[in-house]
């Protein structure tokens, strides 16, 4: 042990930069792989605290993860039809997901006086429609400020029709509202289509159905957007067009079970029950997002092969110019009795130290720059909850880092040290 120390003491610099090759390699996999277990940790923990066990979509959606769904017909009937085919359904809240346009109250009077400064324009924004009384179980946004919705139900649907009072009540999420410069009992104009240009703002206006602000919520992971709003399905179908008997559409439901135990049995009886749609469990959806991960884990373990092949080779190469610069020594030690595994494992100890030197330095580099991704991400993505870490530093991940450098340092080693073994004693002694 004290020799290989010497060895590296010897020649610091050489031996420094070979620990920091090996460090920024080593770092590099860790590093992507803390990356790859923090996703899919997050990812599963969200959604076992959701509350969903089950997510219902047309039967033309091949997944509830794609960006845009047929529309599940006969939306509003599904709060009663799906728990009535499976007993063990608490809550089936069918949501209405859309694009929609907002104006203010400002571009409002902009536009009726013909004088809209230049680079003001309508907002769009994601839009959830949905029945607020139920999500029961369901994990849904905060609310910061003012009431919210008012009334149980979806009072617009009066009896299987589009008769009833409209509320026009709607929640915003805080990136929306500061967007929008509005607050609780502000007025926001909702539109499916921007106007073509600011001479067109006033007809848009005309045509966009005003809603009132009854609240400020938080940002919600589950529709990950930073400029998000809610209100009653049924006034949101009117404004995209799925307000009638005939059509009656949401985009998905989410589906609460009251034993989440039997989900794969509840999921048999509800995909017979309704053939219209597809009905995923919760385990289908993660297993999706784990192909993902894997993917980008993949991809990410090739990068990092490619490293640990480039610092292993450099390690090598130095490895072998330290057997050269200390071949006299070698031979020395073989003719005072030392054995050619002795010599050999001199190496190995050596490369060894190489190794642990870099872990010790890529470990805090990969922290440091794994700190600095999360937090990027997490500022790119507004709405995730406090929880969710894009990176995690657990003992797997520790464990795999100091395999890996178990691994450089004995693969660096092979060939120096058979090259130590092999030296001719007599010719090193008597060379000059």
């Amino acid at each position: 042990m004290r020799y290989a120390l010497d060895a590296l003491r010897r020649r610091p610099g050489r031996s420094a930069m070979t620990s920091l090759g090996i460090g920024l390699a080593v770092g590099l996999v860790v590093l992507l792989l803390a990356l790859s277990s923090g996703i899919e940790t997050s990812a599963t923990t969200l959604a076992t605290q959701s509350g969903v066990d089950l997510i219902a979509v047309s039967a033309n959606a091949s997944s509830p993860l794609q960006g845009e769904f047929p529309p599940v017909q006969g939306a509003h009937s599904l709060v009663q039809k799906i728990p009535a085919v499976d007993p063990n359904v608490a809550t089936a809240s069918p949501w209405l997901v859309s694009d929609l346009v907002f104006g203010n109250a400002s571009l409002w009077a902009a536009a009726n006086s013909s004088s809209v400064p230049n680079g003001w324009s309508p907002t769009q924004s994601g839009t959830v429609g949905w029945i607020p009384s139920d999500n029961t179980g369901l994990q849904t946004p905060d609310l910061e400020n003012g009431t919210g919705f008012t009334f149980a139900g979806d009072p617009h649907y009066a009896n299987g029709s589009y008769t009833g009072p409209s509320t026009h009540e709607i929640v915003l999420d805080q990136g929306l509202a500061t967007v929008l410069h509005v607050w609780v009992g502000d007025l926001v104009w909702l539109g499916a289509a921007e106007p073509p240009s600011a001479a067109a703002l006033k007809g848009w206006y005309a045509n966009a159905t005003p809603f009132r602000v009854t609240g400020i919520s938080g940002p919600f992971w589950l529709v990950p957007s930073a400029l998000l709003a809610f209100a009653y399905l049924s006034e949101i179908q009117e404004i995209v067009g799925g307000a009638s008997a005939q059509t009656d559409y949401a985009s998905l439901v989410l589906i609460h079970l009251t034993d989440p135990t039997t989900v794969d049995a509840d999921q048999s009886r509800l995909a017979a029950s309704f053939p219209q749609m597809t009905v995923f469990t919760l385990a289908s959806i993660l297993g999706a997002i784990q192909h993902v991960v894997n993917l980008y884990r993949t991809f990410g373990e090739l990068i990092g092969l490619i490293g640990i092949v480039v610092a292993a080779l450099f390690a090598t190469t130095v490895l072998q110019m330290s057997v050269d610069d200390r071949s006299r020594e070698i031979a020395l030690l073989r003719a005072i009795g030392h054995s050619r595994p002795a010599v050999g494992s001199l190496v190995v100890e050596e490369a060894l130290y190489l190794s642990v030197f870099g872990l010790a330095v890529g470990l805090p580099i990969a922290y440091v720059t794994g700190y600095g991704l999360n937090l990027y991400l997490r500022n790119l993505l507004v709405g995730l909850p406090t929880s969710f870490s894009f990176v995690s530093f657990n003992a797997v991940v520790l464990g795999d880092g100091l395999l890996l450098v178990l691994a450089v340092g004995l693969l660096a080693a092979v060939a120096p040290a058979a090259r130590a073994m092999q030296l001719p004693v007599a010719e090193e002694l008597r060379a000059p």
